[in-house]
């Protein structure tokens, strides 16, 4: 079983091997970023989900921002009505593996994961 890395009261939760593998990536850019966690619309269930890499000064007013012992995932306030709640997972499973997103919002989501309905 998988644990939670943070507390209940971050709107966007990741488990240990997400961080894990975030920080992975992220030291494989070779600077210093945070990760951006959104949606927008699209894909096969209305929306999809977004998850990119970004500059820290990329950082607005309309920003969350939940902190990880230093690193930062940041989601604006808008994805935020759809992603609070959400815990990101990561699985390295050949089947079925990578980033997973368990979203309490979320009505129904696709088969691949990548995309859902609220």
């Amino acid at each position: 079983m998988t644990t939670v890395k943070t507390t209940p009261k971050k709107g966007i939760q990741m488990t240990d091997t997400a961080l894990e593998r975030v920080l992975g990536l992220r030291e494989d850019q070779g600077i210093d970023l945070i990760l951006r966690v959104g949606v927008k619309g699209g894909g096969c269930s209305g929306l999809s989900y977004t998850m990119n890499f970004e500059d820290p000064g990329n950082i607005t007013q309309h920003d969350e921002v939940y902190d990880y012992d230093g690193f930062k995932v940041v989601s604006d306030k808008k994805s935020l009505l759809f992603l609070y709640g959400l815990v990101l997972d990561y699985s390295d499973s050949l089947l079925g593996g990578g980033f997973k997103f368990n979203n309490p919002n979320a009505e129904r989501s696709c088969s691949c994961g990548s995309s859902f309905s609220a």
